[in-house]
């Protein structure tokens, strides 16, 4: 019987505790001893093609989504981690992260969320009380981004809840917009209005909660947004806060950061409906800038919709997508496609989302190898955002969503490029610390394990590469 060396026991056990089946009742259900699903959950035993089907309908999932393990992830993050310089005398082996990363998943998830801690507790204080300059890393974001990536960022209560209310927008007018704003008020007594609001506020409620003030100086896309997150908080609070009650997430400190999220997330669906937003991005092949015009969306949108395509019937490529600023700030993070994205510095200056900044406005294309041999097909653009009045300042980021290289042929953006040509590749890593690529002349930092050494009869292109 054919066996899979597939390293997928903790996905199993984390769906059956969220489902609250005990061991000895999966494994009646797939006909097998306890005693062996509980090596298969430690990974201590390898899973036959008819038992990763039977697991798979059991939890109704597909059965390549159950092959999709976060152990690489793990892995990647606890790399990172044990390249702190304060690691530099652990004289710790990749061997051994990825043995924990494998073997102790919970131990290594509790020893990130330690340095996590400890990069907060690190991080230099405001003179006001309680307050944290900015470090590029906060202990909130990064468990707000665990929680989106260890639910796959799909949620399907939220998805329920969208298509219950989109129905009747739709029966309310023929343009989504005006049917939005007549259920508001219809339903809720709110009339929404573009005003002239402080610097910074996007929306608030005023009269007494009568008016929902939207500011004017919102791109089109971005009122509209604004409106659907609002009306997100007011027909999904229930489901919202049974998620955050059922998470891990540190309280009470990250819930306001994760109810905003779920609000967009609920938004982006009223906005961009899961079945047709699923076949249009069939249809197109993924074309981001027809799919925002066709849905009245940002370009930031509808990437970061195309990640929440997860239904397992009905599922779309799994992307990955990161948002950085021009100083490399890494601001949004999410991979299904592989790739691992830096967890507290910034990434690759190789990655096509850097570059992209030098060609702002541009859809930027790059086929790139990790360290590993990993294949990845990304796309970046460099937007402006800001308010839309002449005094507003703008700020610029880029947007980076990829796949790997063998969902790439999905995607219109491919088309014209030899996927298969090795050398069309550019190497690229996770972060100078952990990347062990000796020859790249663009390291900003030696490898953690590097003794650096000088050869005064010769001088490199860059100094980390001696």
């Amino acid at each position: 019987m054919n066996q899979l060396d597939l390293q997928i026991g903790g996905r199993i056990k984390r769906l059956r505790r969220q489902k609250s089946v005990s061991q000895a009742q999966l494994a009646e259900a797939l006909e097998i001893s306890a005693s062996y699903l509980n090596l298969i959950e430690h990974n201590r035993r390898r899973i036959t093609v008819p038992l990763l089907f039977r697991v798979a309908g059991y939890f109704g999932v597909e059965p390549g989504e159950l092959a999709e393990s976060d152990d690489a992830r793990l892995s990647g993050d606890l790399m990172e981690m044990f390249g702190d310089d304060i690691f530099a005398d652990s004289d710790l082996t990749n061997t051994d992260i990825r043995d924990l990363a494998t073997h102790h998943p919970a131990v290594g998830r509790a020893v990130l969320k330690l340095f996590d801690q400890l990069r907060h507790l690190q991080a230099p204080k405001s003179s006001e009380p309680g307050e944290t300059l900015a470090t590029g890393h906060n202990v909130v974001t990064e468990a707000v981004s665990d929680f989106l990536q260890e639910n796959a960022n799909y949620f399907p209560t939220l998805e329920t809840a969208a298509e219950r209310v989109r129905h009747d927008i739709d029966n309310a007018s023929d343009s989504f917009e005006a049917g939005l704003k007549a259920y508001l008020f219809n339903v809720f007594g709110i009339e929404a209005r573009l005003a002239s609001l402080p610097h910074g506020v996007v929306r608030r409620l005023e009269d007494n909660g009568r008016v929902l003030a939207v500011s004017d100086t919102l791109e089109p896309e971005s009122a509209l947004f604004a409106l659907a997150q609002h009306l997100a908080l007011l027909i999904a609070d229930g489901e919202i806060r049974h998620l955050i009650e059922q998470s891990t997430l540190p309280q009470p400190d990250s819930v306001g950061l994760t109810r905003n999220v779920l609000a967009s997330y609920v938004a982006a669906a009223l906005v961009m409906p899961y079945e047709e937003f699923f076949r249009a991005c069939r249809d197109t092949r993924y074309d981001i800038e027809r799919l925002a015009r066709r849905f009245r969306a940002s370009f930031e949108q509808v990437c970061h919709r195309m990640t929440t395509l997860q239904r397992p019937s009905m599922s779309g490529i799994p992307l990955h997508l990161v948002r950085t600023d021009i100083a490399g700030n890494i601001s949004k993070r999410f991979s299904l496609s592989g790739i691992h994205i830096p967890r507290h510095s910034g990434a690759c200056p190789r990655w096509n989302v850097y570059a992209a900044f030098l060609n702002p406005g541009q859809i930027n294309i790059q086929l790139s190898q990790m360290p590993d041999g990993q294949r990845y097909f990304c796309i970046a653009k460099a937007i402006a955002k800001g308010g839309h009045s002449y005094s507003a300042p703008r700020r610029h980021i880029a947007i980076g969503l990829g796949c790997h290289v063998s969902h790439a042929s999905a995607m219109i953006y491919a088309d014209g490029i030899d996927l298969s040509a090795p050398a069309g590749a550019v190497p690229i890593g996770v972060g100078c610390r952990i990347c062990p690529r000796q020859e790249c002349g663009q390291r900003a930092h030696p490898p953690a394990d590097h003794r650096f050494a000088t050869d005064d009869t010769k001088r490199m292109e860059n100094l980390y590469m001696q």
